[in-house]
């Protein structure tokens, strides 16, 4: 059995709030860093793609495939669409698939002052709207979990379910005082590079995760600009999903890694008829780490929502 990283009990938004109040041991020194995510090689598509958003920032987003329904993923805090590379040959076979930079990541614009999960949720129903398909699933990882349940009501019925990964461990818990936030931000802003590349390799791995993905990640997520991440941490640490709940009338699957203990039942009570899947012995980026088992549930859940009565 792999051994497991010490992780703080979950009190936070999602894993990526949580985490920041677990062990503060220093961690080791990166090692080379890897290249960045735009290195990867990615599916066959027809190049990006821009929206605008409301507040006028574009969106750079890229098609794969050309399925029913169209999937939409989200990526998480400090991350990028490249995050979601491993899914794309399995998902564009069946689905016309959508990955998209969030405001300030990847290729997308930075021209934004308020770096809120609402203005996240606008940036992905500015994406849908130019996507023919009828019908839609939002896929979300962590951060972009959240930003996916915003979106929802900004969409409308063409929704017809929502994948979230690694996320809603808090669901049906206050979200933290205003004070807490603060001090778990204080460390990043005075060193966002060291405090992130700490955060990653202490909190978001097991002991025994394959060292340059590890590496890798690190590297990537400090890269992101402070002045995006720091306030988009604040906001996501301030999330409450309460008030938002009762307009999810759509099913809601969840894929959550063990690497910190997922509360099936509370999820299910504020969102009743959750499916809730727990991939044992992953970690927090779980589609990267073990894409094979990942994709498994992740297939499963879309061809589940797929074929639901009244969907098609």
């Amino acid at each position: 059995m792999r051994s497991r990283a010490p992780v703080a009990h979950l009190a936070g938004a999602a894993l990526l709030a949580a985490v920041l109040a677990a062990c503060h041991r220093q961690a080791p020194a990166p090692a080379a860093a890897l290249p960045a995510t735009g290195t990867v090689a990615l599916p066959q598509d027809e190049g990006p793609r821009i929206a605008m958003s409301p507040d006028n920032v574009h969106i750079e987003y890229r098609v794969y495939g050309a399925g029913d329904p169209a999937v939409l993923l989200v990526h998480g805090w400090a991350s990028d669409a490249n995050y979601w590379h491993e899914q794309l040959d399995a998902l564009k076979t069946h689905y016309t698939v959508v990955a998209l930079n969030l405001a300030g990541h990847g290729a997308s614009g930075n021209n934004r002052s308020d770096w809120s999960i609402a203005n996240y949720a606008q940036d992905v129903a500015t994406v849908a709207r130019q996507i023919p398909n009828a019908r839609l699933v939002l896929v979300g990882h962590s951060m972009g979990a959240a930003v996916a349940l915003e979106a929802v009501p900004l969409i409308g019925t063409r929704v017809i379910g929502v994948i979230a990964v690694e996320a809603l461990r808090s669901v049906g818990l206050p979200p933290a005082a205003a004070p807490e936030i603060e001090q778990r931000l204080k460390p990043f802003r005075a060193d966002f590079v060291g405090e992130t590349r700490k955060l990653v390799t202490t909190s978001l791995f097991t002991r025994d995760a394959t060292p340059a993905l590890v590496q890798k990640v690190a590297y990537d997520m400090s890269l992101e600009s402070p002045a995006v991440a720091v306030p988009s941490l604040q906001a996501l640490l301030a999330t409450d999903l309460t008030p938002l709940l009762p307009q999810i009338h759509v099913p809601v699957y969840v894929i959550n890694s063990d690497l910190a203990p997922t509360d099936a039942a509370r999820i299910r009570r504020a969102l009743p008829g959750t499916t809730v899947d727990v991939l044992e012995h992953s970690d927090h980026f779980l589609m990267l780490e073990d894409p094979a088992r990942f994709n498994a549930l992740l297939l499963k859940d879309l061809a589940a929502l797929a074929a639901r009565p009244g969907t098609h």
